[in-house]
């Protein structure tokens, strides 16, 4: 245990990179409503790191934000529903084009800001420097290539249909007023995987990000005032509860865009008055397994495995969270899986090679320890000598083995580093724990032979949205759809999916008369109607 606290010690003040040093805390006083940025003189919220710029461990102060409460709530909810001002504002009745236009605007402003917003990254999440760089560039593409759908769909849109000598002039139309809400874990990218979809379709938002991983929003805040009518984006700070609580009463949001915990979601939703109007985008909890095959190549499967059980720490929603094992080959499986765990680098996000980095949540490591000893009062072992070693912003994952299901790991999603084994002898042991779950997201299935594969990929594709076939669970490519089963999502996203959730089917149906084709042609020709066009975007 001093060895690991010495190590990390090594690893903070002297050798943190100058232009990761955090010079001094960033405070964030403004904030967006109604396209204008606002001063904020009332209380504030610390944003620690649990990464230490100091030899001696001590939290580091990376700034400090607004702590907002319902009156600032509802001003920006007010700005937004104004904006959408019942269909007829500028933003929803806009030509696509100019949406775009504001669009590419933003994108290319945000990406002179990458420096910045990689940089916070690394210090609010302990996200690594080459993830973090990733989840920068990720979004960025994200947003070009949704841009790129958008006109594919708008094409697609640009005619006219008949049947039963009725015209039919069918587009795709936005909601109303969204609520969105992101993650800590990926604060850029999942969060824009909500917020660019929804406004690029012409519903008008309020955005309140994450309480770890919200100083990086202060170096767009300026980019979404230049790029966007006022109140189309409006970005205020604080509690979930002291925020998005007084929004939903009104009863005004029309979608909750939410990628979070499944409890959080459902009471948000409760607290709307008229549910049956409200419209959920969800990317909630899950708990993906993998099914290692006594066929499987095993190196393969534990490269797999560490990847998809410990990248981030195992803080994704998309992480392998228990693994099962076939008990022909399971000794063999612990053994080097064990192995290749303590062979991992921790390190600061900056350090290169790095693949464990601190845990931005204080209160992590303690949880974590908590799973672990229930685990092991419960008859598991730890099967790699540095598991359960603990820090002040960390604890070694620990590998755990045989893990049954009246433990706490079994049931809980860890969110962390820690990693359940257990082992079968009937494949049916494994589908039927998943056909139990709450959850449905993703699998990861490793083996080699067509006859045992071909019935488990057809039964796992009805418990599962995703079946990953030698391969640890993600989310990418994000032109793919991401979603889940039961309590792990509602509704899809990707580049091609988001923007259809975030939209609805509308027409405009004229029937086959004289009249009716001479006022369309006149529509067409004098181009006063920005939805009856067949004009498109090359």
């Amino acid at each position: 245990m001093e060895v690991f606290k010495r190590h990390i010690m090594e690893t903070t003040a002297y050798r943190i990179p100058d232009h990761f040093k955090i010079s001094a805390p960033l405070i964030q006083k403004e904030y967006l409503i109604n396209g204008e940025l606002l001063e904020w003189n009332g209380p504030t919220a610390d944003v620690i790191s649990t990464i230490s710029s100091t030899q001696e461990y001590s939290p580091t102060l990376v700034g400090k934000v607004p702590d907002m409460a319902e009156k600032e709530a509802l001003m920006a909810l007010d700005a937004a529903v104004d904006a959408y001002d019942k269909g007829q504002g500028v933003w929803p009745t806009m030509k696509v084009s100019d949406r775009i236009e504001c669009m590419e605007k933003f994108v290319r402003i945000m990406e002179t800001r990458k420096d910045e917003v990689v940089k916070l990254l690394m210090w609010e999440i302990g996200k690594s420097l080459n993830d973090s760089i990733k989840e920068f560039d990720r979004t960025i593409e994200y947003i070009y290539d949704t841009i790129e759908d958008y006109k594919n769909l708008d094409r697609d849109s640009a005619k006219f249909e008949k049947n039963g000598g009725v015209y039919a002039h069918i587009r795709r139309g936005p909601l109303g007023v969204v609520l969105c809400l992101g993650p800590y874990n990926y604060p850029l990218n999942e969060t824009f995987c909500l917020l660019i979809p929804a406004i690029i379709m012409g519903n008008t938002a309020v955005f309140k990000p994450a309480k770890q991983g919200v100083l990086l929003i202060s170096p767009l805040i300026e980019a979404f005032k230049e790029s966007f009518p006022k109140g189309v984006v409006n970005i205020v700070f604080g509690r979930g509860r002291a925020i998005a609580g007084p929004i939903m009463k009104t009863g005004k949001i029309d979608v909750l865009a939410l990628i979070g915990n499944s409890l959080s979601a459902n009471a948000l939703q409760n607290q709307h008055p008229k549910s049956n109007r409200l419209r959920l985008v969800l990317g909630l909890e899950a708990k993906n397994p993998a099914i290692v095959l006594p066929d499987a190549d095993l190196d393969l499967a534990i490269a797999e495995c560490i990847t998809g059980a410990l990248s981030f720490n195992g803080q994704r929603c998309t992480a392998l969270k228990v693994i099962y094992v076939h008990s022909d080959v399971v000794d063999v499986f612990n053994s080097k899986f064990a192995a290749a765990v303590d062979a991992l680098k921790y390190g600061n996000p900056w350090d290169e090679g790095v693949s464990l980095t601190p845990l931005p949540e204080p209160g992590k490591p303690a949880y974590i320890k908590e799973l672990i000893d229930d685990a092991l009062e419960k008859g598991a072992e730890i099967l790699n000598p540095k598991g359960g070693e603990k820090s002040e912003n960390y604890i070694w994952p620990a590998v755990l083995y045989p893990v049954q299901k009246n433990m706490r790991i079994y049931e809980e999603e860890q969110f962390g580093p820690v990693v359940p084994v257990l082992s079968f002898d009937d494949i049916q042991e494994p589908l039927d724990d998943m056909a139990a779950s709450n959850y449905g997201q993703q699998v990861s299935l490793f083996g080699s032979d067509v006859y045992t594969l071909a019935p488990l990929i057809d039964t796992l594709a009805n418990l599962v949205c995703r079946v990953n076939l030698n391969s640890s669970c993600q989310r990418g490519p994000d032109v793919y759809p991401f979603t889940g089963r039961k309590d792990s999502a509602v509704a899809t996203l990707s580049v091609h999916d988001a923007l259809r959730s975030f939209s609805i089917r509308t027409f405009v149906a004229s029937k086959d008369t004289n009249l009716n084709k001479e006022i369309l042609e006149k529509l067409l020709e004098t181009k006063l109607s920005n939805f009856i066009s067949t004009d498109y975007l090359l």
